[in-house]
């Protein structure tokens, strides 16, 4: 069975009555099918127009679910989003950011989903619309493991929540991978940095990926920036020991030690571009 809703409320009644798989871009949903066929039961929602699009509201921006990566990068957005951008630029390439969804990214729930880290960085929460009603989730809380998360099954991610307390902070995205574009990240870092009057770090939010089962912020290194002087050599204070939160593993891509010395050289130098576009 294949259906295409028209409405938000029509997608819940949908998959309230009859369960299924949702489709959005697209874009993870047929690689990951391989030659199985398709399931019985398909939901299209790519035609849900309400959840279309980035709304900036007084305490917090609104990024519908099915707002592809190229309308994010190409919406006007404060220098907190920058570090989401350079993210989304490197979603697969522009097809892929054509049709793939922010929504989609995250109920994928890849370790090396690029659309991630990013997120947890500005405090992201992600709406879940079902037939019970709505709820809010934390992004940190939502994803939960490898290509698992939070969603129940009869949930759809309606919109992306982003509070507006970090409008002016800087952030940056680095990724490491085996070449320079169209790859699958070996480890990749967003940082954001918040000064105050004085100049020195007043709030900082680090993010990790690729480098444990889910990407992680990096909570101990967070705390220990908060009223240091903003200005190069930030990253220098990046210890060994502030990345004890992350479980890398060997993969073909990486060894868990490379994975973990790259990271560490990444997050000093996503903090130096931060504090470099002060």
């Amino acid at each position: 069975m294949y259906s295409r809703p028209k409405t938000l409320d029509g997608a819940v009644h949908v998959l309230a009555q009859d369960g299924g798989q949702i489709l959005s871009g697209g874009t993870d949903f047929f690689p990951a099918l391989g030659d199985r066929p398709a399931p019985d039961r398909v939901i299209d929602i790519s035609g849900l127009t309400e959840i279309i699009g980035i709304r900036v509201e007084p305490d917090h921006i609104r990024i519908g679910g099915l707002t592809t990566w190229s309308q994010l990068i190409a919406t006007p957005l404060p220098r907190c989003f920058d570090g989401l951008k350079s993210a989304a630029r490197e979603i697969g390439g522009i097809q892929i950011q054509n049709r793939g969804t922010v929504a989609g990214n995250l109920c994928n729930a890849s370790p090396a989903a690029d659309g991630v880290p990013p997120l947890l960085a500005l405090d992201a929460e992600v709406e879940l619309v079902s037939g019970a009603g709505t709820r809010r989730v934390r992004l940190a809380d939502f994803i939960v493991g490898n290509r698992k998360t939070v969603r129940r099954p009869d949930e759809i991610l309606a919109n992306v929540i982003v509070p507006r307390r970090l409008d002016d902070a800087t952030s940056a995205f680095l990724k490491l991978g085996a070449r320079r574009y169209l790859v699958i990240s070996i480890a990749m870092v967003a940082a954001v940095v918040k000064m105050d009057e004085a100049g020195r770090v007043a709030e900082t939010r680090v993010a990790v990926g690729s480098c444990s089962a889910a990407a992680r912020r990096l909570t101990a290194l967070e705390h220990a920036l908060v009223g240091v002087p903003a200005r190069t050599g930030l990253g220098e204070g990046v210890l060994p020991e502030h990345l004890a939160q992350l479980s890398p593993i060997d993969d073909v891509r990486a060894t868990a030690n490379y994975r973990s010395d790259a990271a560490l050289t990444l997050v000093g130098r996503a903090l130096e571009a931060c504090v470099g576009s002060c």
